[in-house]
């Protein structure tokens, strides 16, 4: 099912098929976050990616909750923005040899998935309250604040210590 097409007649059939979006890309961040943890060398960066993986696990639990509020079986669909988004990470990370180069674009990696996912999650939030879900925005929104957290602290770390390195 597209985004645009016939399958998707009305709101509900909507947020269903971006819930399924966000639960595709969930789960490939938690099967990306490691191989990102392996390639960091700063251990303030790893820590962050770990205390991140932990949050993104509960992320997909929390999304397979509001399947279940919203009486739909959890799926995905995939997401060929995250993919494409994944795949550049992998990319760039491939093409770095500078440890502190490196640092810094797993960082600019990290913080694309981020705002893909902060667009998506307050979209989502957006349309559950919209139907009348509170019980489902209300968990959407648990992870969408965790998401703007890991952003900040993303930027925080580039801009104290990970971009000075670099530069």
């Amino acid at each position: 099912m597209g985004l645009f097409t016939k399958d998707i007649k009305n709101m509900d059939d909507l947020f269903i098929h971006q819930l399924k979006d966000i639960y595709y890309a969930e789960k490939r961040i938690v099967g990306t976050l490691p191989k990102m943890i392996d390639k960091a060398t700063s251990s303030e960066l790893k820590q962050g990616f770990e205390k991140h993986l932990n949050q993104t696990k509960n992320h997909v639990k929390r999304v397979e909750q509001v399947f279940e509020l919203h009486g739909v079986a959890a799926d995905t669909v995939t997401c060929p923005a995250i993919d494409g988004i994944i795949r550049e990470a992998d990319e760039v990370a491939s093409d770095v040899d500078n440890k502190n180069v490196l640092d810094a674009a797993l960082i600019a990696a990290a913080q694309a998935v981020e705002h893909y996912e902060i667009t998506r999650y307050g979209t989502l939030i957006a349309w559950a309250k919209e139907l009348g879900a509170e019980d489902c925005a209300d968990l959407l929104d648990q992870n969408l604040e965790e998401e703007k957290e890991a952003d900040e602290k993303l930027t925080r770390l580039a801009e104290s210590s990970i971009n000075r390195a670099v530069a």
